[in-house]
């Protein structure tokens, strides 16, 4: 049992959490804080905390079940577990179950509307395995897909919508898009010769990382308009610009002849970037300000 755990884990790649999770705790706090002048209570960071695991737990399972026979066929994707034989597809389904499960029992015990809403996340989540299959804006739908994080922990305090979480809504969309294309430049030839739908399939790997670039500066303005709409400290904006730093380091590590540090760029920046940004919001809110 032990054995299988961490394996599904692996599968899931839990450590990617780190991507969304910050996230999703910055719009909860930002929500509470703008709409509501409070924080979110301990009770509110914990069910979300829960309904994130759940959710993106319920995705990667689908993502991976879904492209079973896809990875297999892939070099690059052929000793994931499901494709290797270490997990059987019925193992899947069942942790699958369960992770809706959670989500749905967490989302619950949040702000009535977070339960209203949650099923449009899970046909997000479904769908959004499928969008290689026909579109190569699958990365901008994925990015919409995990970009539901901070959306919802905004909600889930305040129980409704405010110009400025749509705003850290469309932001986050975008960067995960960004460094998605990214990602997705390691199965250039692959995609390309299963009729799989990819901005790199489509333009090419040095059009992509052009795309991906384009993506990310809007990404940037995007963090400098939270500085002025929900009222954060020079602290936030350091933040910003640091994490703005990140995004154009994490571009100068990838080049059209060189993809060797795709993977640095994926986990390392990304990962880097998303506890930067919360970890100064915490700051400008709980330090400075004395919430």
């Amino acid at each position: 049992m032990i054995r299988k755990i961490r394996i599904i884990l692996e599968m899931i790649k839990f450590e990617h959490t780190v991507f969304a999770l910050p996230f999703a705790f910055m719009g909860a706090i930002l929500g509470g804080v703008v709409m509501e002048q409070r924080l979110p209570s301990w009770g509110e960071i914990g069910w979300i905390t829960l309904a994130m695991f759940g959710a993106r737990s319920a995705a990667m399972s689908l993502n991976r079940l879904i492209d079973k026979t896809i990875d297999l066929r892939n070099p690059r994707t052929e000793k994931r577990a499901l494709p290797a034989g270490l997990l059987k597809s019925a193992e899947v389904l069942a942790f699958i179950i369960v992770s809706f499960a959670l989500l749905i029992w967490a989302s619950a015990n949040l702000a009535p509307i977070a339960l209203k809403l949650m099923p449009i996340a899970v046909v997000m989540l479904v769908v959004y395995s499928y969008t290689k299959r026909f579109t190569w804006l699958c990365h901008i739908f994925l990015g919409l897909t995990i970009a539901l994080s901070p959306l919802g922990g905004w909600v889930a305090v305040t129980g409704k919508f405010d110009a400025a979480a749509w705003l850290l809504f469309a932001t986050v969309a975008l960067w995960i898009a960004g460094f998605d294309i990214i990602y997705a430049t390691q199965d250039f030839e692959y995609d390309r010769n299963a009729g799989l739908y990819s901005i790199p399939a489509k333009f090419g790997i040095a059009g992509a990382l052009w795309i991906a670039r384009s993506l990310h500066l809007v990404t940037a303005f995007g963090f400098l308009g939270l500085f002025w709409m929900t009222g954060l400290s020079w602290m936030y904006l350091i933040g910003t610009v640091v994490s703005i730093a990140l995004l154009f380091y994490q571009h100068w590590l990838v080049k059209p002849y060189d993809l060797s540090r795709v993977q640095t760029a994926f986990f390392g920046m990304n990962g880097t970037l998303s506890v930067v940004l919360f970890v100064f919001t915490i700051v400008d809110l709980l330090v400075l300000r004395q919430w």
